[in-house]
């Protein structure tokens, strides 16, 4: 880093302006731009009073835009904000965004969608291979049996 830690700070605002980011994203960051230890939590301090960083916002956005767009399930979206070290209260914040309908209704559309792709003539094997599919989406286990039920 070639100046100061008001410099810093900017380019954080900026990279934190540009999309949400977690903690762990900015620590990143700020390792990339090598900005010094002791500026670090002035600099964190800086972005959370002007509401550049905020983790249950980022949480929250994660988790909308993981299930609407990719149809990941709820297992898989802990998992990821886990990995960007996401506290647990914020997780459940953010899992509070998927309305339990919407996801329902795309559990059953991934189900359709693999059941439409098998060539498999063996019912357990059919079978077998959509609770595969739907838990690589991240769809909790009991809930994807009670769907299979329902075929």
């Amino acid at each position: 880093m070639d100046s100061g830690p008001k410099a810093a700070l900017e380019k954080l605002k900026k990279y934190c302006a540009y999309q949400e980011r977690s903690y762990k994203d900015v620590d990143q960051k700020m390792w990339d731009l090598e900005i010094p230890l002791e500026w670090r939590d002035d600099i964190v301090l800086g972005l959370i009073q002007e509401n550049y960083l905020n983790e249950e916002r980022f949480a929250r956005t994660y988790a909308r835009g993981k299930f609407n767009i990719k149809k990941w399930g709820r297992v898989k979206i802990i998992q990821g904000l886990n990995r960007h070290q996401v506290s647990k209260k914020c997780i459940q914040l953010g899992l509070s965004e998927i309305d339990e309908d919407d996801y329902q209704k795309a559990l059953l559309r991934a189900i359709e969608e693999k059941r439409a792709t098998l060539k498999e003539k063996n019912q357990w094997k059919r079978k077998s291979a959509i609770y595969r599919f739907a838990a690589q989406r991240g769809f909790e286990g009991n809930l994807i049996t009670e769907a299979l039920k329902s075929i």
